[in-house]
């Protein structure tokens, strides 16, 4: 796909060389690739891993390269304590929010520390990122935070609330906030794909589907990265960015892993969506088309950015626009996937291809 004039496919403005970083939740599977990336592609003064697993940022220091050890700072913490974040994001230009309690079913489960972690931790990395002069703040969102039936999409949905607001609270000249919102992770832990190649290699005939009608919209972790930096490379603030990324059926995932293999519907599981959603017709009232991604704009006017946005080539999403998995331009077939696939062997080479292209 071709980007419009003024589109921010290549993250053109961001300058990370002499910059310190630091990523929450950075020993998580988007923390160690997002590490790795800027590494490869940047000079920064340094690169802070911000989680509270001791173990797994000891794990993660084996695999830095030692040129670049001396960049790379391991933090422990916790995003639910606000002053270890202030003491943490001294000095700090650029934070990517990457720290969540993911799990569905867990989040049901256990609403209260869901509660803490995804909506206490999302204002005390606002709050912190404006005492301590913080430039930019990109948060991670998910399909799931819109029009949530779930504890975790719904905490993720006040998260994106927090950090668009948090830019009214910076003042004119203060730290920016921005959202990244993308669909299911290809490979990550807890998505069906990994599910089902484990079954395979247990010897099992036939795989679980929820619903022969099921879609979701799939990226890779490296596109994810790749869409996250360049997101951050053009925002003003306030934006809630959306990839334009293909949908898949469920069922079709499912063949094109094992052509053979039989199926068995399992039924829906609570919390649980048929199709995905990333734009609602309401938020598209002010969204805007930038060529390979949507932008959703602030619906508070504190500055005219949808102004800034027709000036830089974007274009106003339709009345009644809807962008969710079942009414998709983009289908993966099961070339496409195992394209999906390579991409993410390629990305471990420091190949991060953005956007897809089948």
């Amino acid at each position: 796909m071709t980007a419009r004039p003024g589109s921010p496919q290549s993250g053109e403005g961001l300058q990370l060389d002499g910059a310190a970083i630091l990523v929450t939740g950075g020993t998580g599977s988007f923390g160690k690739l997002f590490v790795k990336t800027v590494l490869e592609r940047y000079d920064p003064a340094r690169l802070i891993v911000f989680s509270r697993d001791e173990f797994k940022q000891y794990e993660m220091a084996a695999t830095i390269p030692e040129a670049a050890r001396d960049k790379v700072r391991f933090f422990i913490g916790d995003v639910r304590d606000r002053d270890r974040l202030c003491m943490a994001l001294r000095g700090v230009d650029y934070v990517v929010h990457a720290a969540a309690l993911k799990h569905v079913p867990t989040a049901e489960y256990n609403p209260f520390e869901c509660v803490h972690t995804n909506i206490i931790g999302a204002e005390n990395v606002a709050n912190a990122a404006i005492q301590t002069g913080v430039k930019r703040v990109v948060a991670l969102s998910t399909d799931k935070a819109v029009s949530p039936i779930n504890l975790y999409g719904a905490s993720k949905l006040a998260s994106d609330k927090i950090f668009v607001a948090a830019n009214n609270l910076a003042g004119g000249d203060g730290c920016r906030f921005s959202v990244v919102r993308y669909g299911n992770v290809v490979g990550s832990r807890g998505s069906v794909l990994p599910l089902f190649q484990r079954l395979l290699a247990e010897g099992k005939t036939s795989l679980p589907i929820t619903d022969e009608r099921m879609t979701r919209f799939w990226i890779t972790l490296q596109q994810g990265v790749a869409f996250t930096l360049s997101c951050m490379g053009s925002m003003r603030g306030g934006e809630i960015y959306v990839p334009k990324i293909p949908s898949m059926k469920v069922v079709d995932l499912a063949r094109a892993l094992a052509p053979e293999a039989e199926h068995h519907v399992i039924g829906i599981r609570p919390g649980e969506k048929l199709h995905e959603v990333m734009i609602t017709r309401d938020d598209a009232r002010c969204a805007y088309d930038l060529g390979d991604r949507y932008s959703i704009e602030p619906a508070s006017h504190q500055w005219d950015t949808n102004r800034q946005a027709l000036a830089n080539g974007a274009e106003p999403l339709p009345e009644g626009f809807e962008y969710n998995s079942n009414d998709n331009d983009d289908w993966l077939d099961a070339d496409g996937l195992q394209a999906m696939l390579r991409d993410g062997a390629e990305a471990m080479d420091g190949q991060i291809p953005w956007p897809h292209s089948k």
